[in-house]
């Protein structure tokens, strides 16, 4: 008797089973995350933002203790969740603390331009 689809049919099925759900399992727990959201975070504090961006600085800060809280009580999506947050809330403290930082150096630039200007008028007068 020759051997028909259907006598492989089950095996073939426990198969398709057994690699569907090793597809789906869980994601890796998120360390990469939480290690790029520290790092961010001192990146943003290196960069003074707590002067320049105490907001969003302390977001990043609060966003990263509750994606470490997460991460202990086993909830590994929303430890990743709030990792990505904090690591995003801090390099947009980083940004604007580096952006005012530019504009005062700017400022101070600007002022000297002008200064060293009217000396120039003075030098030239009459």
């Amino acid at each position: 008797m020759n051997p028909s689809f259907a006598h492989f049919r089950f095996p073939l099925l426990a198969t398709f089973v057994i690699c569907a759900l090793g597809a789906c399992a869980s994601l890796p727990p998120p360390t990469q995350e939480l290690s790029g959201a520290q790092q961010a975070v001192a990146r943003a504090d290196g960069a003074d933002a707590a002067q320049h961006a105490p907001d969003h600085l302390e977001t990043a800060r609060d966003a990263l203790v509750r994606a470490q809280a997460a991460m202990a009580a086993g909830k590994e999506e929303d430890a990743r969740r709030m990792a990505l947050a904090a690591a995003a809330e801090a390099d947009l403290a980083h940004a604007k603390s580096r952006e005012a930082v530019a504009r005062a150096e700017l400022a101070q630039r600007q002022a000297e331009v002008a200064q060293l200007r009217g000396r120039l008028q003075l030098e030239e007068g009459p």
